[in-house]
């Protein structure tokens, strides 16, 4: 394979530019040696625009991310909006034209953060772990600006003192891997209940089984070729064609158009939410809630950015995502889009930078593509009812998300004392919820008692003791309050239901 240091010394690789530097790929032996050059050379400058052409290009495998973040920012936005539709009382139209309005709304951030001005910074997706808890929100009376104002004031206060890396680096790998293999295994399976469920409701069992093992087959198959990075293009285009060979019903249902563009219409009295403006009442109510969802972020960051530890080559760490870039990121994307009246709730967007790092591609030109896709997918319509059809979604989420998972999961646990840590917190996650499960695993195995010792001596008081338990007792508490823990009643009375 052909190396960057072959070609230029370490003085030229810090002096020189990225245009200055890039060989066209017609240079390599392979096209994987081509991509892993290209990870070396790019510069990204952070608050400074970097423009495509000049500071990154734009390649094939860079459509592979973006189609799939397209596919999963429609899917989860759609189950956010459903998650406060079904308890406030409001109809399927409102979650579909507020699907659209963050489809904007998304884009517009992703274009200036991630494609132009912080290409250290992953876009801002949705916060899936959070949407079982939004029923609970709205029971207890919570207002959906007032919780979207707290989290981007708590997550801007997080990323300014940088907790959000101090946290990562205070994760060991075997922390950090069975929080991997516990998020793949669970969505895994919940996407294959899915697909069974689906085929079943159309009496036709038989369906679901022969997708997910042709695609399990194709799976194999490109990681024989080394070209899983086409699994979601691939994946999604076999899963269609043959659920609707096999009779599945699918028709096109969204026209195109545009949402109502007013934040003023969306905390009307009457209209969109059909709330009017939060009271502070309504503050306090989901105050545990905001700290809870950020608190949720680091581990949700952390798995983000070692499969990008694990995929790309040596000499490309300029362009990991950086945690606190991220937040701050996050943190203004949710602040903006609660203002405008959007139902998204933000975190680091995982169904884009999981299949970008398989595809060795850095995070801005995908990023630019990705909201292309979603501007066009808003505005069209049509292909949001493609991308929400469940052969197609399970089986985007399977190979561009929950497969990946799984195996970074393994490779971080196959060196070194990380089965310990790993097997804990894969129990602790499946007690309670993995900010469970990851803070106190984090705990014990700084503190000693699991994993790596060696390690553990090396932290000093404050990292061996002090952060992760004062960490461990604060997020207990906040779940002890709204009613997380199973068996428990809530200890604040509001949130008991």
């Amino acid at each position: 394979m052909s190396d960057v240091n072959s070609s230029w010394s370490d003085d030229e690789m810090s002096s020189k530019s990225y245009q200055e530097l890039h060989k066209p790929s017609s240079s390599f032996a392979s096209r994987d040696a081509y991509l892993n050059h290209e990870l070396q050379i790019m510069k990204p400058k952070r608050w400074t625009i970097n423009l495509p052409f000049r500071d990154y290009r734009f390649e094939f495998e860079d459509a592979i991310p973006a189609m799939a973040g397209t596919i999963g920012k429609i899917v989860m936005v759609g189950a956010m909006a459903a998650a406060f539709a079904t308890p406030l009382g409001l109809g399927d139209a409102f979650i579909l034209e507020n699907v659209r309005y963050e489809l904007l709304i998304a884009s517009v951030i992703v274009l200036l953060f991630s494609g132009l001005f912080l290409p250290t910074s992953n876009l801002p997706g949705t916060h899936g772990p959070l949407i079982p808890l939004i029923p609970l929100v709205v029971t207890a009376g919570g207002h959906p600006l007032a919780f979207g104002l707290l989290i981007g004031i708590f997550g801007i206060l997080l990323a300014v003192f940088k907790g959000g890396s101090l946290l990562a680096r205070l994760t060991s790998n075997g922390v950090a891997g069975g929080l991997l293999l516990y998020l793949g295994f669970v969505g895994l399976i919940g996407q294959v209940k899915n697909m069974n469920a689906w085929a079943s409701n159309l009496g036709l069992p038989h369906i679901s089984f022969i997708i997910i093992l042709a695609t399990i087959v194709m799976y194999a198959l490109l990681e024989h070729w080394q070209k899983r990075w086409l699994a979601v293009p691939v994946g999604c285009a076999l899963a269609g064609i043959l659920a609707f060979a096999l009779g599945a019903p699918f028709e096109f249902k969204t026209a195109p158009g545009l949402p109502p563009m007013s934040p003023a219409y969306w905390w009307g009295e009457s209209t969109g939410w059909s709330l009017g403006l939060p009271d502070f009442k309504s503050f306090v109510v989901v105050f545990p809630f905001a700290v809870l969802a950020v608190a949720m972020w680091s581990p949700d960051f952390l798995g983000h950015q070692v499969f990008q530890k694990i995929s790309y080559p040596e000499r490309s760490e300029r362009t990991h995502m950086n945690i606190d870039d991220t937040m701050v990121v996050c943190s203004l994307r949710q602040a903006v889009g609660s203002a405008l009246g959007g139902a998204n709730f933000t975190s680091s967007w995982g169904t884009y930078i999981v299949p970008a790092a398989i595809a060795k591609r850095p995070i801005p030109a995908g990023a630019i593509l990705t909201a292309t896709f979603c501007i066009i997918a808003s505005l069209w319509g049509y292909p949001m009812d493609l991308a929400v059809w469940q052969p197609v979604l399970s089986t985007a989420l399977i190979v561009a998300v929950f497969v990946p998972l799984l195996e970074a999961g393994m490779e971080m646990t196959r060196k070194g004392k990380t089965t310990q840590s790993a097997a804990i917190v894969v129990f602790a996650s499946a007690l309670v919820n993995p900010v469970f499960g990851w803070s106190l695993t984090m705990m014990l195995d700084n503190l000693g008692l699991i994993g790596d010792k060696e390690r553990s001596r090396e932290l000093g008081l404050s990292g061996r003791v002090i952060i992760p338990l004062a960490g461990f007792v604060i997020l207990c508490a906040i779940m002890a309050a709204v009613g997380m823990f199973p068996g428990i009643p809530a200890l604040l009375p509001q949130f008991r239901v």
